[in-house]
């Protein structure tokens, strides 16, 4: 299924500073009845968004008006524990495009990457001064240059690159999940095919 292009993505950040956030508490298992996609970000961070008798805590950064964007500024070990592409469907469904951390676990990274979610690694220092920075003045704007493969705190100027594989690259840039890009390359796929019946 085509998902939306991902080339720039400018925006004001949310800081969420905790580490080893795992998938649980990214989308409690009672959530995960539904089979599609969508309706996922209403119950994202659920447990810290409310408390037990569904009011909301108001002291969370998702309940704090002074902070909102496309962007989640995550603590290290965002997305560990169990494999459920359901926190990425979270994450992806409440209105984020990236999220930025000194380190993902694995599986969230890859489940990020297959669902249209860009995950952005940065050093440990940087990530740092961009946490305190956007804690600290919510305006804070950041540019995210896929392309380019370029991160900038736009603020101070401060430009890093940043790794990404080259082909889920590709496929963010246009837009396409696994079968949209074999269906594309279909013609050389054929192609190959067809060399190797002649010299087999």
């Amino acid at each position: 299924m085509s998902k939306a292009k991902i080339r720039i993505v400018e925006s004001t950040c949310v800081p969420l500073p905790f580490e080893n956030v795992d998938t649980d508490q990214i989308i409690p298992a009672r959530f995960l009845t539904a089979t599609s996609r969508e309706g996922f970000g209403d119950n994202l961070f659920r447990d810290w968004r409310y408390d037990k008798n569904g009011l909301k805590n108001m002291n969370f950064v998702l309940n704090d008006s002074s902070y909102k964007g496309e962007i989640l500024v995550a603590g290290k070990n965002f997305g560990c524990g169990s494999s459920r592409e359901h926190a990425v469907w979270a994450v992806h469904d409440y209105g984020f495009k990236a999220v930025v951390s000194s380190y993902f676990a694995d599986i969230f990274r890859n489940n990020a990457l297959n669902n249209g979610l860009l995950p952005v690694v940065l050093p440990g220092k940087i990530f740092k001064e961009l946490l305190n920075l956007v804690k600290a003045e919510p305006e804070t704007k950041v540019q995210i240059d896929l392309q380019e493969q370029l991160f900038t705190i736009l603020p101070i100027g401060l430009s890093i690159r940043f790794d990404i594989n080259p082909y889920k690259k590709e496929c963010l840039l246009n837009g396409l999940d696994d079968i949209d890009y074999l269906l594309g390359v279909q013609n050389h796929i054929l192609e190959f095919e067809n060399k190797k019946k002649v010299f087999a």
